[in-house]
């Protein structure tokens, strides 16, 4: 299974993923990160933030995950992914993806301003250090359609959240499949 964790700057999806992936592995259940931040500074340093690099950042995520996910690991990819042609395309090129919305009020997250990204979208347009391309400020987001899953950061607690995105993923999965195989762990 493939997860999409998609949301604006700030919603939530880095922290979300990290410990949903923490307590699935206590569940001793196989699972994958893939936070697009870490992968862009480390591996698509090519890529910058047109149109045409997003995409192409989400198909270079969506076939690193689908390696993962056909050895029966969970994987969860967290980015911004604000295009929903492209998440519709990883949706049809892979099997098992969902779609999982982390949304929040654009008023929470410029409070939330946790990268300072909010505050300087938002600077006069003539001033030296605007960010001209931020998602959701002066950039698209176009919200998914169908999510398989939407969680709003901004109504329920971080433990809701992770109760929520974990019992759906057990819903979808047969946890035989993905648990760790104890031998391999064998000294």
């Amino acid at each position: 299974m493939i997860l999409l964790f998609c949301g604006l700057s700030g919603a939530g999806k880095s922290t979300l993923a990290e410990k949903v992936s923490a307590k699935l592995a206590a569940e001793d259940i196989c699972v994958e990160l893939i936070d697009a931040d870490e992968y862009r500074q480390r591996l698509f340093k090519d890529l910058g933030y047109a149109m045409e690099d997003r995409f192409e950042n989400i198909r270079r995520l969506g076939y690193i995950a689908n390696k993962f996910s056909a050895h029966n690991i969970i994987t969860i990819i967290s980015a911004i992914n604000p295009y929903d042609s492209i998440r519709k395309e990883l949706a049809r090129t892979y099997k098992k993806v969902k779609v999982v919305y982390i949304d929040c009020d654009l008023n929470v997250l410029i409070k939330r301003d946790t990268k300072g990204l909010y505050k300087r979208a938002l600077l006069p347009e003539d001033h030296p250090d605007k960010l001209t391309n931020l998602t959701g400020v002066n950039d698209p987001f176009e919200v998914p359609e169908n999510p398989d899953l939407h969680i709003h950061t901004d109504k329920l607690t971080m433990k809701q959240s992770i109760d929520e995105i974990y019992s759906f993923i057990i819903r979808n999965i047969t946890k035989e499949k993905y648990l760790y195989n104890t031998y391999a762990h064998v000294s």
